[in-house]
């Protein structure tokens, strides 16, 4: 598999340290908000990364962190009048539920920051022994002048060198950046009491999970600098070696072609994109362009999506209740081929799009060819697996939109227009498919019974 590796600005050929093990650290949210679609994107990107891996039999070890404790956080804590644990817990449960909704698999290991305190603390306490830090009244700092590859990572020059966080004018030097902050309301350290800074977390997980260097260290954009830097430096100055053989980058979102942020007032939420389409339609949307790419969110284009989605969820239709046969080789290959290519989607998805095309094809030439549908619906399951999408039934599918008690009235409506058909009421039957029709909802006699679906409109 060729993967493109942001230090080296170019696509190289992956190569685990351990034969066919691959161990991947993923950067997770902050959680003091709702997860927004700079989230989502991330995570629908390594998910695919991750998916396309097993799919080529690796064994993926796959950690994501959450940082519950930050300045943000405390902030919250202030403006809302609650603790700690139950803004984290309240954010870190809805994260998981968008992303369930967006069909991101599990990670394997998710530590949070205060649970690893014991380990953090070990880590600043070797940069410490190993002359890599200074003390300043408000906190531990990192000494970037003690790594001489410092900004190796992010290539970039001495403009604009500022951590995230405003942090002490004492500081030897703009870059250096604080590992634990002095704060009586927190946690005992041999350094005084305090919380953890930003950077330190990370990189101290990884040490304590992984316990060398890893394979595959990814994240968004906005933390190849300062965030992958400064970790990439503690790396180096506590254990003298690098921290990932591989840095991967998923590219911006922007929101009406601005970047997207809070500051800006334009971040767009998980949960509003989840109020217009459903889950697997948002995912096949932002997995549509290369992970890399900057991408342009538009509600537009995000039902032109959900429609192109909505062909291949039509063909599980017409082969609904189908078991899966044997697998189209050349197709599977083909998918795996440009997926391998640095998870090049575009043409993925056009092979997938070409197949959909065909077998609908086939299928009008032999409707009644089971082998043939068999193998399809074996397809279909591939897609599944390695896209993360076709998840969901495939009536269900084109019912989205409508609530309990709406999906009950429409029932109830199909049900009486069944007595008005069998007591040959045809007036009466045609007056409540007009009814039905004017909730937006379209039927379809069929030979094992009336489906319904959602009738959409842009």
């Amino acid at each position: 598999m060729q993967i493109y590796d942001t230090v080296l600005k170019q696509k190289v050929k992956l190569v685990p340290f351990n034969g066919n093990d691959i161990d991947i650290y993923v950067c997770g949210p902050t959680v003091y908000d709702d997860a927004h679609l700079g989230h989502a994107k991330s995570s629908i990107s390594f998910d695919l990364l991750r998916r396309v891996l097993i799919a080529l039999g690796y064994k993926v070890k796959f950690v994501k962190n959450f940082t519950d404790i930050d300045d943000k956080i405390l902030a919250k804590m202030k403006s809302s009048n609650q603790s700690l644990e139950q803004i984290t817990t309240y954010y870190i449960d809805r994260y998981k539920n968008d992303m369930n909704a967006l069909n991101v698999l599990n990670a394997d290991i998710e530590p949070k920051a205060t649970e690893s305190l014991e380990a953090i603390i070990k880590y600043i306490q070797k940069l410490e022994q190993n002359g890599a830090t200074y003390r300043l009244e408000d906190g531990i700092y990192f000494d970037t002048s003690k790594d001489d590859k410092y900004l190796s990572l992010s290539g970039r020059k001495d403009e604009n060198l500022i951590a995230r966080v405003t942090s002490s004018g004492a500081k030897k030097d703009e870059k250096d950046f604080v590992l634990w902050k002095f704060d009586d309301q927190w946690y005992d350290s041999p350094f005084g009491k305090g919380r953890p800074g930003w950077h330190t977390e990370c990189v101290a997980m990884i040490e304590e999970i992984f316990n060398g260097t890893i394979d595959i260290h990814a994240g968004g954009a906005d933390l190849l600098f300062p965030h992958h830097e400064n970790e990439a430096a503690q790396c180096r100055c506590a254990n003298h070696k690098e921290l990932a053989k591989h840095w991967l980058h998923n590219g911006f979102i922007q929101v009406n072609n601005e970047k997207m942020s809070k500051s800006l007032g334009n971040s767009f939420f998980v949960k509003d994109a989840l109020a217009i389409a459903p889950g697997e339609a948002v995912r096949y949307y932002l997995m549509s362009s290369h992970y890399r790419a900057n991408f342009n969110y538009d509600i537009g284009d995000l039902l032109s999506s959900k429609k192109r989605l909505d062909k291949i969820y039509r063909l599980k239709k017409r082969l609904s209740g189908i078991s899966p046969g044997e697998i189209n080789l050349e197709f599977k290959n083909a998918i795996i081929e440009a997926l391998s290519d640095d998870l090049n989607i575009s043409e993925a998805l056009a092979k997938i799009d070409e197949m959909v095309n065909i077998a609908n094809t086939n299928l009008d030439k032999e409707p009644k060819n089971k082998a043939l549908k068999a193998d399809i619906m074996a397809n279909l399951e591939f897609i599944k697996e390695i896209l993360g999408v076709l998840y969901i039934d495939e009536f269900e599918w084109f019912q989205y939109g409508f609530n309990d008690e709406q999906k009950e009235q429409i029932s109830n409506l199909i049900n009486d227009r069944n007595i008005a058909k069998a007591a040959k009421d045809y007036a009466k039957a045609d007056l409540i498919r007009d009814e039905l029709t004017a909730l937006g909802v379209a039927i379809m006699d069929t030979p094992n019974g009336v489906k319904w679906e959602k009738i959409w409109t842009e």
